[in-house]
């Protein structure tokens, strides 16, 4: 059976960014780092490096081979979090660490990697074939930059 794998390109600072995401995310772990031994196009023998991490279970690699594609918003790593102390701890620790807010929950780490930091419920409430309810929820959400869940269900529930 195939193992899947998200597989992410740093120009630089690999295990850095590595280090800083598994101490910021329960359940997260480096099963190991290697250099590559042959010359690449990135550079000579041992000069990538190669990293192997969970997040939470989900397996990762982190690549650092100097630069070629920045990353983007085409790709980002959804957090779902189950209360709003998880969220503010996360959250809080990425800009301390250099991130950058954005709109909606999202925010880019100081590496450029984006990031999703959204309570668990969120999903739930998009998807409610309530549609109105739903709705009310999305649009609070899109005012938003760090979410927070308790106006969220406000909206939701209409008390807002």
């Amino acid at each position: 059976m195939p193992r899947i794998v998200s597989h992410l390109w740093f120009a630089e600072q690999a295990r850095e960014a590595v280090d800083f995401y598994v101490s910021i995310i329960p359940n997260s772990a480096i099963a190991g780092e290697t250099t590559v031994p042959a010359e690449t196009p990135s550079g000579p023998p041992d000069s990538v490096k190669v990293i192997e991490f969970t997040l939470d279970g989900q397996n990762f690699i982190a690549l650092e081979a100097g630069p070629f594609d920045p990353f983007n918003h085409a790709f980002s790593i959804l957090v779902e979090c189950d209360s709003q102390q998880e969220i503010d701890r996360i959250w809080d620790a990425f800009l301390a660490n250099g991130g950058e807010a954005e709109q909606c929950g999202w925010l880019k780490d100081r590496w450029g990697l984006c990031w999703q930091i959204v309570p668990r419920v969120l999903g739930e409430m998009i998807s409610s074939p309530d549609r109105d309810r739903a709705r009310r929820a999305t649009e609070v959400m899109l005012g938003m930059v760090k979410l927070d869940i308790d106006a969220l269900e406000r909206a939701f529930n209409g008390r807002d």
